[in-house]
């Protein structure tokens, strides 16, 4: 599991909110933040408490040492002083969906015992700085930053300062250490802990490290001989045996909570813990049980068939659509047929590896992410778009690089082609990443949950479907036969596909303006008119002035993407359905199913083009429309152009790693029907008119 959005939703879904402040107080737009000193006056060599408070804004939170299925920890940098790690208060439970994250809402306090130099001289000051970071989360998730510093007298001898009884309350929420033994057994699903306390009612282990725990799954707490048992299913990165697994264990007794910080050694033949769960809104010792992915079992060839054949019907999605025609022309051309499809496959198939090891890089770090993650970013939706414009203007004969339409630059053209048809299949690999075919969710999911071999050998055989049309025809000579003779008409037939190349750059710009607002797609249009002038400069002469005046254009056109910065998200649209179409929160589904109301769950993005044609040809129709309307459908949306933690575990849980999902709840069903990835008026008025025992899961 992910921590997607761990260090992904900290690059990507906003830029840093900054507040400089060189006094001990500072607050951004969802949190204050203030430096408490136990001390009024300080001493040589003395170790004090310094607490960060943070008062955070109604609904938002921020996040525990480990963060859970999601998020990023808060953390201090300190300067002029040594620090001793952060004390951290016991976190409350953050239940998003299927996502269980670990943090704190309202007010919270961080202790940090900060070491004044011994060499300090009284009289002087100590004025220790502090840079803090921390993100805070609501619908969406914003890194903030202030900067903070105390400024005490250094004196020969200490003074307790008029926040120190504030400190020692806040001390009181750090959990102590156990002052119990407690034992740590193998058991089939993860580790059993178990304890000498009794009278427990409620019980729940918050593991200090991401990965060690599932976060998301239940933990069964029993009665055993006078004291308590607790079954903790192992995450997706277990404690290796003979190390420690250590965190915090809360205990309810008939007196209350009581936090307890303990560790103890892995044992020998600690199982592998159940998928991500399936939740609503859990409590200490009550997570509800976890629903396991349904391509959990799929096995390796099951996958490898899936992905071959998903990949082939990619070649029909809208999205390589304009990849199509180019490859098309290519094969038409005079040359060596055989050695252009090899190449093609090369460039696909190399691609498709460069972005298998990118997600276990990510995934290495700790981050889950999905089908299509790059396209989060407006940076590389800009310079995709800068790409394709590129290639718009070759074909429209707006520049030459010696023939071959595709190469970048004369040297790769010379090579007969093969360079061309090698950045063909780059390209292809490129424009296929915001479309879903049938039969790639499955594997995709299946992949993504493996090891980095397996993952591997799935985005090949995905990559092989791709080109495998290119190179039947390449080495199959009847089906040569197919294309038309080379001629003249083939020179207009390259400048009309320049046009598809420039309707994907409108997409492109419409997707930025989802993820930069009208700055982002107002700066890319002046980066493409940089583009465009360079190459001017190139027809217009050779002289020494044309080409500093074309590199200074291309860096000035590369210069945006530092500019380039993502916006919070709009407000979702009013629906074509009938009703409001609502932003998805896990909260309004729970609220709408327990009005027993039957609810459709439409998961999409900006830059998924399947996503964008199922909304044209299916979801708007009026038949869709009535349908909805007579049946009392609510219409949920769930976007992910700009990556949504709560919205990439929802696909996890449902064995997607990427968007579209379609889920409909019946009223009194107990789960949702998933629905095919590809949509048709009649498949979506079919399954809203179902009853809920006849509702069933499609892939």
């Amino acid at each position: 599991m992910f921590s997607f959005l761990r260090p992904i939703s900290v690059a990507l879904l906003a830029a840093p909110v900054i507040a400089f402040a060189a006094a001990p107080e500072a607050a951004t737009e969802h949190v204050k933040a203030r430096l408490v000193s136990s001390q009024a006056t300080v001493a040589p060599g003395q170790r004090f408490t310094v607490a960060l408070e943070q008062n955070i804004k109604s609904h938002w939170h921020t996040y525990w040492l480990n963060p859970g299925d999601s998020g990023q920890a808060t953390t201090i940098d300190w300067t002029g002083a040594q620090a001793a790690p952060i004390q951290w208060p016991t976190p409350g439970i953050q239940a998003i969906g299927p996502i269980v994250n670990y943090g704190y809402e309202g007010r919270v306090a961080l202790l940090v015992d900060l070491t004044v130099p011994a060499d300090a001289k009284p009289g002087t000051r100590f004025k220790p700085a502090a840079e803090v970071k921390w993100l805070v989360c609501k619908d969406v998730c914003i890194p903030e930053q202030v900067s903070l510093g105390l400024d005490l007298p250094v004196a020969a001898e200490a003074k307790a300062g008029a926040d120190a009884a504030q400190i020692e309350e806040w001390r009181g929420a750090i959990p102590k250490p156990a002052n119990f033994a407690v034992q740590l057994k193998a058991a089939p699903q993860g580790v059993r802990l178990s304890g000498p306390t009794a009278g427990v009612t409620k019980a729940y282990f918050f593991a200090d490290t991401w990965g060690a725990v599932a976060h998301s799954a239940p933990q069964a707490l029993k009665a055993e001989g006078g004291g308590w048992v607790l079954d903790i299913p192992a995450g997706d990165e277990p404690v290796p045996a003979g190390k420690p697994l250590s965190g915090v264990i809360v205990l309810t007794t008939g007196a209350g909570d009581q936090a307890w910080a303990l560790s103890a050694p892995m044992p020998e033949g600690a199982g592998k813990g159940p998928g991500p769960a399936d939740l609503s809104a859990p409590e200490v010792g009550a997570a509800p049980a976890a629903t396991p992915s349904p391509e959990s079992d799929l096995g390796l060839l099951p996958a490898l068939a899936l992905a071959l054949v998903g990949g082939l019907i990619l070649n029909l999605m809208p999205c390589v659509f304009p990849v199509l025609s180019i490859k098309a022309l290519a094969l038409v051309r005079e040359g060596n047929h055989k050695a252009e499809g090899l190449a093609y496959t090369a460039g696909v198939l190399i691609s498709f590896a460069a972005l298998a090891a990118v997600l276990i890089a990510l995934r290495a770090g700790g981050q889950q992410v999905g089908w299509g993650f790059q396209f989060h970013s407006p940076v590389f939706v800009l310079i995709v778009s800068y790409l394709l414009f590129l290639v718009g203007l070759n074909l429209s004969g707006f520049f030459d690089v010696g023939g071959s339409f595709t190469g970048l630059g004369s040297n790769l053209a010379a090579k007969q082609g093969l360079a061309g048809s090698f950045f063909t299949g780059v390209l292809a690999a490129v424009v296929a990443t915001p479309c879903t075919a049938p039969f790639m969710g499955a594997a995709l999911a299946f992949a993504l949950s493996q090891p980095a071999a397996v993952m591997l050998a799935v985005f090949l055989a995905l990559g092989l479907g791709l080109a495998l049309p290119f190179l039947i025809l390449a080495f199959w000579p009847a089906a040569q036969r197919w294309l038309p003779r080379p001629g003249a008409w083939m020179d207009k037939f390259k400048q009309f596909l320049a046009f598809p190349m420039y309707a994907a750059v409108v997409w492109l710009l419409w997707v930025l303006a989802q993820q930069a607002g009208p700055d982002g797609v107002a700066m890319a249009l002046g980066g493409l008119v940089l583009i465009a002038f360079a190459l001017w400069l190139l027809r217009a002469g050779q002289g020494l002035f044309n080409r500093v005046a074309v590199v200074a254009a291309f860096v000035l056109a590369l210069g945006v993407i530092h500019w380039i910065k993502p916006v919070e998200a709009a407000d979702v649209p009013v629906a074509a359905t009938g009703s409001t179409i609502e932003a998805y929160s896990a909260d309004r589904l729970a609220e709408l199913r327990a009005q027993n109301k039957p609810v459709f769950v439409n998961m999409t993005a900006a830059w998924c083009i399947s996503c964008l044609v199922n909304e044209r040809v299916a979801l708007s129709r009026p038949e869709v429309k009535d349908a909805f309307a007579k049946g009392g459908v609510a219409y949920l949306k769930g976007d992910w152009t700009r990556e949504d933690p709560n919205i990439t575990a929802v696909l996890k849980a449902h064995g997607r790693s990427g968007v579209p999902l379609y889920l409909y709840y019946a009223p009194g069903a107990a789960e949702a029907q998933v629905l095919p990835q590809i949509l048709t008026p009649g498949l979506v008025v079919e399954a809203i008119s179902l009853p809920p025992t006849a509702s069933r899961s499609s892939t």
